[in-house]
């Protein structure tokens, strides 16, 4: 004869010692004993205060949208999306409840007929089989208490469950439950749960899914579908026939919902390419001004200031203008892997930047090269100069110097420094117009001679650029270490008629009940009168219209901007600006070996900023720059730098320049119009009644 196993021996042991009378007087006994002890054990144990039950307020998601409302990303400590009751299906709910607490409407926090049931079940078993933790107790215990394993917790979590059930309304706890439990794959809560395992929002949800979702409680591990869908559909049988032996649903609901196929979807986040650059440094600042874990706990709704589609023109013009320069030198493969670039484009009239490209591939490198990259960034740095040459009256655009060699006092003893043009040619006498547009190197040394290095440092600082910058005349020609980020927020000064605007990546934030924490207000500080500001614009419209930076007018649109290119070829710059938009791109390489023979900030960078920039004026027409008052558009002659009148013959090309109002000729006895002198009224008629062609440049 078979020998009984153990558990059968032990169990007509314990069926020895008495009736079944006696266990369930004995069961009795113990509840009543644990009913008596309730009160006195409030008074012993110090057990915490429930009042802030009322006011909980579960750890959410934090969402990053862009611009236009799309969701960026979701940051968290625990994935978390609380919903009201109002938004949980009935069968959802149906479902926990005959899993987990059948008699949740009838108890008072604690189930003493589910205490008595499980202690028959387990004395029957001769062994723990059967809880009998309430959905209050499992709130109680997730909220209050510390995940300990003994008899005095139990104790603590009866007695506050009591107090909970008394306190709040069999509704508000079952939605704290249904919000709060852990349901596997990082999701705590309903909501997060049907977003990850069925790529749905909790009320969408059918009796299949949610009687699939109301039996990971138990044990989410093991009875996760995406891991162990055969545990999981054996699971939710259980929770169906409990469902109908409930009364919750029919026996044919019930078949049904066998029958329903189960479809397994995480929500999909998509995302416009290279984004996670620009999604550091909103993480950086909003961990700045409200710390770790506010940020990753109090469901904040963050709106950035990216533009979706701009975002995808950006990375498609940096991966263009890297696979163009790579096919230039076919047999330099290291080339092609080290090679790297940054763009950075940004609105003038309110800081938002738009798109922010900081590297090839943010999973190999998350260093930004956008914002945290330190280049030369070589004549693209000459505007600042130009700029303080002419804030401080030291030079006009018609200023004539001359382009010839120089030697200058080296940083060793006896051995000088001369600084050569890109070109190593000279061009003797020229305007300051035509020294800018040609880049000539000299004639920047020359201008931060009169001006003086420190007036220079200081309109750089004050233009936006933070890093330390050389003590010497090399600071000219661009030889200190400065952020893409920076450059972009010193160029904005010139379209923006001489105002420093601050850098912006997040336009508003509300909190989880939508209220607004911040909204973006545009930081503006007048730092370079306007009329110089637009004297700036007209110099590098040229750059564009007839030096380094031709590709730009492709655009068709005007636009002032500026080329750089550092010794050998290592770094290649383009900076430019419409009315609207200044962008900013860099190309080097992570080895700072050079890129190329000839491979300047014209032919490298540029291209890159007008693929991106062709985006820009889609939606609406293209504006010229705004003219600051007091200024006066003059005929000048190009090669001398002389303002042309009726007197003089009109020879050479005629250039109209940016010019103060104050600083003309005096008016002759004949009067003028519109505030300007009667000779420059005369040329005026002269010129737009007799010329046809534009009257930026007339050749003559």
């Amino acid at each position: 004869m078979a020998r009984p196993s153990r558990k059968t021996q032990k169990r007509r042991r314990i069926f020895d010692h008495g009736p079944l009378l006696v266990i369930i007087l004995g069961a009795g006994l113990l509840v009543s004993a644990a009913v008596g002890s309730l009160a006195a054990g409030y008074l012993i144990l110090g057990l915490p205060d429930i009042s802030s039950i009322r006011t909980y307020r579960p750890p959410m998601v934090t969402e990053i949208y862009d611009s236009e409302l799309r969701p960026l990303a979701y940051w968290y400590e625990e994935k978390r999306w609380p919903v009201g009751r109002s938004r949980i299906p009935s069968s959802l709910v149906q479902a926990f409840l005959a899993a987990e607490d059948a008699r949740f409407y009838e108890h008072p926090g604690i189930d003493f007929m589910g205490v008595l049931r499980a202690v028959l079940r387990n004395v029957e078993a001769g062994g723990i089989v059967q809880g009998a933790s309430t959905i209050t107790q499992q709130v109680t215990r997730s909220l209050l208490l510390s995940p300990e394993r003994s008899w005095l917790r139990k104790v603590k979590e009866a007695i506050l469950a009591w107090q909970i059930d008394a306190a709040l309304s069999k509704d508000q706890i079952l939605t704290l439950y249904l919000n709060q439990i852990y349901l596997g794959q990082g999701a705590y809560g309903v909501e997060a749960a049907a977003r990850t395992y069925f790529g749905k929002h909790v009320e969408e949800l059918n009796l299949a899914e949610g009687a699939m979702l109301a039996g990971l409680p138990k044990a989410p591990s093991r009875y996760n579908p995406v891991q162990h869908m055969d545990l999981a559909r054996k699971r939710q049988e259980y929770v169906l026939r409990r469902m109908t032996e409930e009364g919750f649903i029919t026996e044919a609901q019930a078949e049904e919902a066998r029958q329903t196929p189960i479809q397994l979807a995480s929500e999909e986040l998509r995302t416009p390419p290279g984004v996670e650059y620009f999604l550091a440094e909103v993480r950086r600042e909003l961990e700045s001004r409200y710390g770790r874990r506010r940020l990753l706990t109090e469901g904040l709704k963050v709106v950035t200031t990216l533009r979706w589609e701009w975002q995808e023109k950006a990375v498609q013009a940096v991966t263009q203008g890297l696979k163009a320069l790579a096919g230039r030198h076919p047999g330099d493969k290291e080339l092609a892997q080290s090679v790297q670039a940054a763009l950075i484009a940004m609105e003038n009239g309110t800081g938002a930047v738009r798109a922010l490209v900081g590297g090839k591939d943010f999973q190999t490198s998350q260093f930004n090269l956008a914002t945290q990259g330190r280049r030369p960034p070589g004549s693209a740095f000459k505007p600042i100069v130009y700029t303080a040459a002419l804030a401080n009256g030291i030079v006009s655009p018609t200023t004539m110097l001359v382009d010839e060699p120089v030697s200058l006092p080296g940083a060793e003893p006896e051995v000088p420094w001369e600084p050569e043009n890109f070109d190593r040619t000279y061009m003797g006498p020229i305007t300051v117009r035509t020294a800018l547009m040609y880049s000539r190197n000299v004639i920047s040394v020359k201008l931060a001679k009169m001006v003086g290095l420190t007036p220079i440092r200081s309109m750089a600082h004050r233009m936006g650029i933070e890093t330390p910058l050389a003590n010497d005349l090399s600071l000219a020609l661009g030889s200190s270490g400065v952020s893409l980020m920076q450059m972009v927020r010193a160029y904005s000064t010139f379209p923006n008629l001489g105002q420093a605007v601050r850098p912006q990546f997040i336009q508003a934030i509300r909190d989880r009940d939508g209220r607004v924490i911040e909204s973006m207000t545009p930081e503006f500080e007048q730092i370079v009168d306007p009329i110089t500001a637009y004297q700036m614009i007209q110099l590098m419209e040229d750059v564009v219209q007839n030096g380094t930076g031709r590709t730009a007018q492709a655009l068709g649109i005007p636009v002032g901007g500026k080329t750089g290119t550092t010794d050998s070829y290592r770094d290649a710059w383009f900076l430019g600006f419409t009315s609207e938009v200044v962008a900013g791109v860099w190309v080097g390489r992570e080895d700072l070996q050079p890129l190329g023979s000839r491979e300047t900030g014209g032919r490298v960078a540029c291209p890159v900023w007008t693929t991106f920039m062709s985006i820009t004026n889609r939606d609406k027409d293209p504006e010229d720059f705004s003219m600051p008052n007091g200024t006066a558009l003059v005929p000048v002659n190009r090669q001398t730098g002389d303002i042309i009148v009726p007197e003089k013959q009109l020879t050479g090309t005629v250039v109209w320049e940016a010019m103060r109002e104050d600083s003309l000729p005096p008016l002759q006895p004949s009067s003028g119009r519109f505030g300007m002198p009667s000779w420059l009224h005369r040329l005026d008629d002269f010129f737009f009644t007799r010329q046809t062609s534009s009257p930026f440049e007339e050749p003559y």
